[in-house]
């Protein structure tokens, strides 16, 4: 397996698919002695991602400061 100018390698499909490693998964790379290992961040980390999803996608016609004063309301 080669690395790219980029520093890219390309995760073998048996390996992503063992793994459950998709478009978006993020992984962490730790040094043990004198070899480097790749692994799958748990889930609890990648909560905000779920929501990274949802950005943008609201059709509420308020600015920010109508909302919040909306959640502010008594």
């Amino acid at each position: 397996m080669k690395v790219t100018t980029k520093g890219q390698v390309t995760i073998p499909v048996i390996i992503r698919e063992k793994l459950g490693i998709t478009p978006d998964t993020e992984v962490d790379f730790l040094q043990e002695g004198e070899r480097i290992v790749m692994v799958k961040r748990k889930e609890a980390t990648q909560a905000s991602h779920k929501f990274k999803k949802l950005r943008g996608v609201a059709t509420v016609k308020m600015t920010t400061d109508e909302i919040m004063a909306l959640t502010r309301e008594v």
